[in-house]
């Protein structure tokens, strides 16, 4: 039973893989909002670019630059070679890397070695993952095997609900989560960071977690891959009908930024950001890094390891075009530039009680 359902969630990673790949995954009604976000022109920065210094600290750990590839697949050996592949990227260009979820790892231990990026990532902030409904079945002593056995800094739990209820065989019971991340805060010896999987995280929820001692957050909001759609097309007819009534369900990125400030988090922004002006206008939000996981991917298939570089050299470039236009000197300075944000993203956040 344990091999057949391992079998089946590689099956199920391969065809994710497919999907991301080839189809039209994105939202298409429901946006990130970041457009609904203006950055100040400064006529008189009074700096030079190469003066512009976009290094950050995630979980503690310096970065070259404010990004995070984030966690994507694992469990086959496309998968593999995709995490290495990234990995090295991150590596090369001294920026953080996510695993896939470890689900089929924990399930089938034989395919550790597809999250095993360690030896080609030596230095390099990396993040394992794991669902947090799959968690609350395990010990906290077992997680913490999983997260050493691929050699990572920290664990992402993510949650995912409206994905479990589209996907075919999903999860239907969410309870006992935040008892979950609760002890798993308390009782392992890494970070532990939330994150969401493209339908954002409210200020109600942010309350919960820092309630309950996290301290880092990807908010990984809706208007970039919907994991809803991506699900629908895997699905029957029932789903698919759901998948198509839900697939622009979710929190926009710029509002769930806004609606978590004010608490203290640590954030991540994923979800929807697809430029070095993005980037910019995430960490004018908030976010002490942007997580990109879709673009990267498509990158790296079409061109490998040179071809996402060159996207992560695109997206840098862009941001610090960006503060040079701000007159930020460092990101501290960019998190303080004035922001023009447009109605429907004040909206979101009147309505979430953001700051």
């Amino acid at each position: 039973m344990r091999c057949r359902l391992a079998e089946t969630i590689s099956d199920r990673k391969r065809s994710h893989l497919a999907l991301c790949e080839g189809e039209e995954v994105e939202f298409a009604g429901k946006t990130t909002l970041l457009e609904e976000v203006d950055l100040v022109h400064d006529a008189l920065p009074e700096l030079a670019v190469d003066e512009v210094d976009v290094s950050t600290t995630l979980l503690g750990k310096r970065l070259r630059a404010p990004l995070l590839i984030t966690g994507m697949t694992g469990g086959t050996d496309e998968a593999s070679a995709i995490n290495r592949g990234l990995a090295q990227v991150a590596e090369e260009h001294g920026i953080a890397f996510g695993l896939g979820s470890m689900r089929a790892m924990q399930r089938k231990p034989a395919l550790a070695w597809t999250f095993e990026v360690r030896a080609h990532a030596p230095t390099t902030l990396v993040l394992a993952n794991l669902g947090v409904v799959q968690a609350g079945g395990l010990s906290s002593a077992e997680v913490e095997a999983l997260v050493r056995r691929v050699g990572a800094d920290a664990l992402c739990l993510h949650l995912n609900p409206a994905q479990e209820l589209i996907q075919p065989g999903g999860d239907r019971d969410f309870r006992g989560g935040v008892e979950t991340i609760s002890r798993l805060v308390r009782e392992l010896p890494m970070p532990v960071v939330v994150k969401e999987t493209g339908c954002g995280i409210s200020r109600p929820v942010g309350e919960r977690l820092v309630g309950v001692g996290v301290r880092t957050v990807d908010v990984s909001g809706a208007g970039g891959t919907s994991w809803i759609k991506v699900e629908a097309l895997r699905a029957g007819a029932a789903e698919r009908d759901l998948g198509a009534l839900f697939a622009d369900w979710g929190i926009p990125t710029a509002a769930a930024l806004l609606g978590l400030r004010g608490l203290g988090l640590e954030l991540v922004a994923s979800g929807g950001v697809r430029t070095g002006l993005d980037v910019a206008k995430t960490v004018a939000l908030g976010a002490r890094v942007a997580g990109v996981a879709l673009p990267v991917f498509r990158a790296y298939q079409e061109g490998g390891r040179q071809a996402a570089g060159e996207f992560i050299d695109r997206l840098t470039a862009g941001l610090r075009t960006a503060m040079a236009l701000t007159g930020a000197r460092d990101l501290d300075a960019l998190a303080r530039v004035p922001v023009v944000l447009g109605q429907r993203l004040r909206e979101w956040v009147a309505a979430g009680g953001g700051a």
